[in-house]
């Protein structure tokens, strides 16, 4: 049920999918075109939150345990023209802070409770999933959307359950399992309660089902995709309840 790439590719991954936002960006207009999965954004301020996302992780890695997020001093008002080099700069950042520390050094990280470890390379696995979200925003915005690669999208189905579900607090309906099938091979069984959201082993009735490629799957669990975007079974409320859970916006 969980493939995650070995650490050394997840920074792989990292640098690719970041190198495929600033390339969506580069075929752009311009920089001031808006995202429509992000409506509030241009790509500018796209390119500009990963770069600051990018610094703050590299700096909670490198600061090793601690129960408070790091102090990051803020970029400033950098000239427009290196907008992607600065994003180039923090992404090798990023992956330099990781490779040095490694994949099991303890850090602070938003998700302590969830049951994910705190650690350098579950931050480098979110960090994959970051990337690659923002690099189909950027995309979509450039008029150039891309499937996210599936052996990032198969992980990012478990690594979203984990982590975003995993925060979210209590299930406020009647329990429930849902199947997410994907069409490369792998199924993942959510059971949703009032102790939260967790991944299951085994076969058990479902009330509900999605289908569809991995990354469908994965840009609609994040809200780039709607729910008609996949092949839907069982009840439709509680695909829709599950759907919007964590609040994203």
């Amino acid at each position: 049920m969980d493939r995650t790439p070995a650490f050394e590719h997840l920074l792989t991954l990292i640098g690719d999918r970041s190198a495929a936002l600033r390339t969506a960006v580069a075929g752009a207009p311009d920089a001031e075109v808006r995202v429509p999965s992000c409506p509030e954004w241009s790509l500018r301020d796209l390119v500009e939150h990963l770069a600051e996302v990018h610094r703050f992780w590299a700096a909670a890695v490198a600061a090793g345990p601690s129960e408070e997020p790091p102090a990051v001093e803020p970029a400033g008002d950098a000239p427009a023209v290196g907008l992607l080099a600065r994003s180039t700069a923090a992404t090798e950042e990023l992956i330099a802070a990781l490779r040095a520390a490694g994949p099991a050094v303890g850090c602070w990280t938003w998700w302590g409770g969830s049951g994910v470890p705190m650690t350098s390379g579950a931050v480098a696995r979110h960090q994959v999933q970051e990337a690659a979200v923002h690099a189909f925003d950027a995309q979509l915005a450039a008029g150039t959307p891309q499937p996210v690669p599936a052996v990032v999208a198969l992980d990012g189905i478990a690594e979203f359950i984990g982590v975003s579900h995993g925060t979210a607090g209590p299930w406020p309906h009647e329990p429930v399992r849902i199947g997410i099938h994907a069409a490369e091979g792998q199924s993942w069984l959510v059971e949703l309660t009032a102790s939260g959201s967790r991944l299951v082993d085994g076969r058990h009735e479902t009330a509900a089902g999605l289908h569809g490629s991995a990354s469908d799957l994965l840009l609609t669990l994040h809200g780039r995709l709607p729910l008609d975007s996949l092949r839907s079974e069982g009840d439709l409320a509680t695909l829709e309840n599950f759907l919007s859970r964590p609040d994203l916006s």
